[in-house]
């Protein structure tokens, strides 16, 4: 696939902090990025000076070729942004919403009121259309603005936070929608506080913290980066003590942890290191209330390389 999207090296410094250090990624035409880091990581930073809002110390943004620093207007007719608090008109009826902003955009008359009924259309609102955003709710709103955002026909597509504060079933409706999207060759860069919107959502993954790009890949590509791979989990009976250093010299075991009666061992192989682990466990006299498995997922990944919750 081509690269629509190309970012090399942006920075960006308020003073004696350094909001974005070196952020360098692509993203090709009908992939979605998914762009994860806790609050102050950066993230948004990087979306403003990639949709031109404010300028970076240094680096570039291309769209299709096209530099943000030398062919400003070019650049922001082929770039879209849906920003983290919703931007309408709220007393201006649906359809004038997406017909001014496509007005700033150079659109006008006839064809302009038939891409803004298009695009009503994509968003599941075209019975809404001369109704007012101030009537609609949280994810009507939410999909409002990417209609919104949408109606200069994009080639890149930011989006932050757009599900923030939304209702599962409108959350539905816009992963529905982005994913027709990516079909269509869009190119969207997604930030998002929700690990399970990435994982379904994501073609790659983008993991930023302090300014800084600390891993991107595809998912299966972050999880060979995780010690283990797999996780046992048990829960013990209260008494006897227990032995964390004989459980983590076992065969295939690379993380052992203890909280409470609650006993989580991260695992190369489950078939391998379950019986191990019992036979150990049993060994040292632990009872077992409770045991699951699971795989690693990407809060595993996101905690191993930032040490914190994405809420942080």
């Amino acid at each position: 696939m081509t690269e629509i999207l190309q970012v090399q090296g942006l920075k960006k410094a308020f003073g004696a902090r350094q909001a974005v250090r070196e952020v360098s990624f692509q993203v090709r035409a009908g992939e979605l990025l998914g762009f994860l880091g806790p609050n102050g990581a950066g993230k948004s930073t990087t979306l403003a000076m990639m949709a031109g809002l404010i300028p970076a110390d240094s680096g570039s943004v291309h769209v299709a070729g096209i530099s943000l620093a030398e062919q400003a207007n070019a650049f922001k007719c082929r770039i879209g942004l849906v920003p983290q608090d919703i931007a309408l008109f709220e007393d201006l009826p649906a359809q004038a919403n997406i017909e001014l902003f496509g007005a700033l955009y150079g659109m006008s008359g006839h064809a302009l009121r038939q891409r803004a009924r298009e695009v009503l259309d994509w968003v599941g609102l075209a019975e809404r259309a001369q109704d007012k955003p101030a009537s609609f709710s949280g994810g009507m709103k939410r999909r409002l603005n990417i209609a919104c955002a949408l109606v200069h026909d994009p080639d890149v597509l930011l989006l932050d936070e757009p599900t923030a504060g939304v209702d599962p079933q409108s959350r539905n409706a816009i992963f529905d929608q982005l994913e027709r999207l990516k079909r269509a060759g869009k190119a969207l860069v997604y930030t998002t506080h929700y690990m399970e919107e990435v994982e379904r959502l994501a073609d790659r993954v983008l993991i930023m913290d302090h300014g800084e790009v600390l891993a991107s890949g595809t998912l299966p590509e972050l999880y060979r980066r995780l010690p283990a791979a797999q996780t046992l989990q048990l829960e013990l009976d209260e008494g006897a003590p227990l032995d964390l250093a004989a459980l983590q010299a076992l065969a295939g075991v690379r993380q052992v942890e203890l909280h409470g009666s609650q006993l989580k061992l991260g695992v190369q192989d489950l078939t391998l290191a379950t019986p191990l682990v019992l036979q150990a466990l049993a060994a040292q006299g632990q009872q077992l209330r409770h045991i699951s498995s699971g795989r690693a997922n990407l809060e595993d990944v996101f905690l191993a390389l930032t040490g914190r919750q994405l809420r942080d």
